[in-house]
């Protein structure tokens, strides 16, 4: 294999890790309250706009902005989940599906109106120059995004699969009733659920702005990298988003150097068609 090669694939991990992580806190609602959160994108675009108010206010990097972040929209998801979503659970699926789109139009249009809609990048030389190791050149921004968004989806998975709240969060996604009958409180474990995906989804949004351009449109693409990670990796599944995160990302480098950038999304979606294809549920996902 070619150094060229080699570096193409070291690509595709660092930015299928940081996938993996802003499409877990998509996977955990999924899995926790069968809701599927059409303004997850749009948490995502919150997390990046902190990054950028961090840094021109205080002039401060992602050491700062990451846990701003991680507790603003961390906030925002469990104020969404007690203001809009708790209530609409209640009726069918279509009020859900109608709920939060027009949760991501207001977010997106509020970004609008106090951001404007002009692009915002921030400094190249933020995070950290590009090095060379082992002949592979690595960008700092994309390194630390990548290592950050391994390390978060591991520990998240492992919180629900390893402590006392990830098994009580567990029994209120397998049986809400039964669990509140064990003592368990259904509404405070959901918003806990809503709280750690928006904590995750605004590292990865502080994370993305290192390197990538901010705008209020940007969570509409977002969205739909994350729609098929979670799609790929199996609804509910953390680990299967990590897996399928890191298959994108890989795909995605592939087919660019390969073929050619144009084509490199032609190329993840028939990869996930043919997935779905053969095994309905996903990679990791439940029969």
């Amino acid at each position: 294999m070619s150094m060229t090669l080699v570096q193409v694939v070291v690509s595709g991990l660092l930015l299928g890790a940081l996938y993996a992580l802003f499409s877990s806190g998509l996977t955990l609602i999924w899995g926790m309250m069968n809701v599927v959160n059409f303004a997850h994108g749009d948490f995502v675009m919150l997390g990046m706009y902190t990054a950028v108010m961090v840094w021109t206010a205080l002039g401060g990097g992602p050491w700062a902005s990451v846990p701003a972040a991680a507790m603003l929209i961390g906030t925002l998801g469990i104020a969404s989940y007690f203001l809009l979503v708790r209530h609409i659970m209640r009726g069918p699926m279509l009020a859900q599906i109608l709920g939060t789109f027009g949760l991501a139009l207001f977010l997106r249009y509020g970004a609008l109106w106090a951001f404007g809609a002009n692009f915002k990048t921030l400094p190249d030389d933020l995070v950290g120059h590009s090095f060379i190791l082992a002949g592979i050149r690595f960008e700092g921004a994309r390194v630390l995004a990548g290592a950050v968004g391994l390390i978060v989806t591991l520990l998240l998975h492992l919180l629900l699969t390893r402590t006392s709240i990830g098994s009580r969060m567990l029994a209120v996604s397998e049986d809400a009733t039964a669990a509140q009958l064990m003592g368990i409180r259904p509404q405070r474990m959901q918003a806990l659920a809503w709280g750690m995906a928006g904590a995750a989804t605004g590292i990865a949004g502080a994370l993305i702005a290192t390197f990538f351009y901010t705008s209020p449109t940007v969570g509409e693409t977002l969205a739909i990298v994350a729609f098929v990670t979670v799609a790929l990796g199996g609804f509910g599944s953390v680990l299967g988003a990590l897996v399928a995160g890191l298959l994108i990302g890989v795909v995605e480098s592939l087919s660019a150097y390969l073929i050619g950038p144009v084509y490199k999304d032609v190329i993840v979606y028939i990869l996930f068609v043919l997935v779905l294809w053969f095994r309905p549920q996903g990679l990791m996902g439940k029969t």
